[in-house]
C-alpha cells in the first residue's frame, strides 16, 4: 500500500472498518435477492464516499488557493497597503509552507510541485508578453510583470496530479514507453511557444496523444474496490475540471483573457484543448518521479472490481 499521511490513512481506516462491517453483516444473513444488492449499493456508497475524500484531499492545495482568490475578489481593501497581488503571493506561500510542517504533504510531492512552479512560470512570463493574457492590479512580488502567485496556480495542478497517483494507488495497464512520452510532452510544451510564429501543431498533437495512448487503461484503487478507466478519458476529465476552476480564478480577476476585458464572461470552450494538452505535460512530469506500474494482480480485498 501507499505510504499514507495521517488524514489519509484515518480516511482509509475508516473505510476498511465500514466495509468489514458491511461484509460482516452479509455473511451472517446470507444476502439474496433484493439484500444482496442492498449490501453491494451500501459498499459501492462507501467507496464512493471515499472517492469523493480523496479527490477533494488531493485539490486541497488548488481548493485553498482558490478560496482565498475569490475572498480577496470579494472582500481584499481598495485602501490596503499591502497589494493584493502580493497578498495573494504570501498566501500561497503560507500554504505551501502550513502543508509542509504539519505533513499534510510528503516533501517528494513538494519537489514535483516545485518543478510545475518552474516550468509555468516560465511559459506564464511568455504568454503574457505575447498578450494571451493579462494581470491586472500593483505589486512588487512580480518577475517581467508577472504576479509570483502565478507559478502556484500550475504548482496546483502538479499538487494535484501527485497526490492522484499516491492517493488512488494507480496502476496502468500498457502505459507507453517514458522516452515516447517525453519526446511527446516537450513537443506540447514547445507548441505552446512556436504557434505564435508558426503553425499552431495542436491537431498534429491530439492525434499524437491519441496514438499513444489509446491502449492504455488506468486502474484506480479507491479503498478495496478497483475501477478501470482509459486514460484519455481521464484526461478529459481532469481538463474539464480545470476548465470550471479557471472560470472561478478568471471571475476572482486572478487574470484576465482579452475578452474579459471590459466584463467577465465565460472562458471559451475552446480553452479545453489547451488544458488537455497541459494535462500530457503534468502526467509525464509526474511519471518521471513516481513510474508508472502494471496492475497488481486481483486479491480477495477488490471485490468491487467493475
Amino acid at each position: 500500500m501507499a505510504r499514507f499521511t495521517t488524514l489519509e490513512q484515518r480516511i482509509d481506516e475508516w473505510a476498511h472498518h465500514r466495509l468489514d462491517r458491511a461484509r460482516g453483516s452479509a455473511s451472517r444473513v446470507q444476502p439474496t435477492g433484493g439484500r444482496a444488492s442492498s449490501q453491494r449499493l451500501r459498499m459501492l456508497a462507501i467507496e464512493f464516499t471515499v472517492f469523493v475524500l480523496k479527490q477533494a484531499w488531493a485539490c486541497v492545495f488548488g481548493g485553498a488557493l482558490l478560496a482565498v482568490l475569490v475572498l480577496t475578489r470579494l472582500w481584499y481593501p481598495e485602501s490596503a497597503t499591502l497589494a493584493r497581488n502580493d497578498f495573494l503571493v504570501l498566501a500561497a506561500l503560507a500554504i505551501q509552507a502550513l502543508m509542509v510542517v504539519f505533513k499534510l504533504e510528503t516533501l517528494r510531492e513538494l519537489r514535483v510541485i516545485i518543478l510545475f512552479h518552474i516550468v509555468g512560470t516560465v511559459m506564464e512570463i511568455f504568454k503574457t508578453d505575447a498578450g494571451s493574457w493579462t494581470y491586472e492590479g500593483d505589486g512588487v512580488l512580480h518577475i517581467f510583470g508577472v504576479p509570483l502567485y502565478s507559478g502556484f496556480m500550475y504548482a496546483a495542478v502538479g499538487s494535484y496530479m501527485v497526490r492522484v497517483f499516491r492517493l488512488f494507488e494507480l496502476r496502468f495497464d500498457k502505459y507507453p514507453r517514458r522516452w515516447i512520452t517525453a519526446i511527446l510532452a516537450t513537443l506540447i510544451y514547445i507548441n505552446f511557444f512556436s504557434h505564435h510564429f508558426i503553425v499552431d501543431a495542436r491537431w498534429f498533437l491530439f492525434a499524437a496523444i491519441a496514438v499513444i495512448y489509446w491502449r492504455t487503461v488506468m486502474h484506480v484503487r479507491v479503498s478495496r474496490a478497483r475501477f478501470r478507466m482509459p486514460i484519455l478519458v481521464s484526461f478529459v476529465l481532469v481538463a474539464l475540471f480545470i476548465w470550471l476552476a479557471e472560470n472561478v480564478a478568471t471571475w476572482s480577476n486572478a487574470w484576465v483573457y482579452p475578452n474579459q476585458s471590459e466584463g467577465w464572461e465565460l472562458v471559451s470552450i475552446a480553452k479545453l484543448g489547451s488544458w488537455f494538452l497541459l494535462m500530457i505535460v503534468s502526467v509525464v512530469l509526474v511519471t518521471w518521479v513516481e513510474k508508472p506500474r502494471a496492475p497488481e494482480p486481483i486479491t480477495e480485498n477488490a471485490p468491487l472490481q467493475p
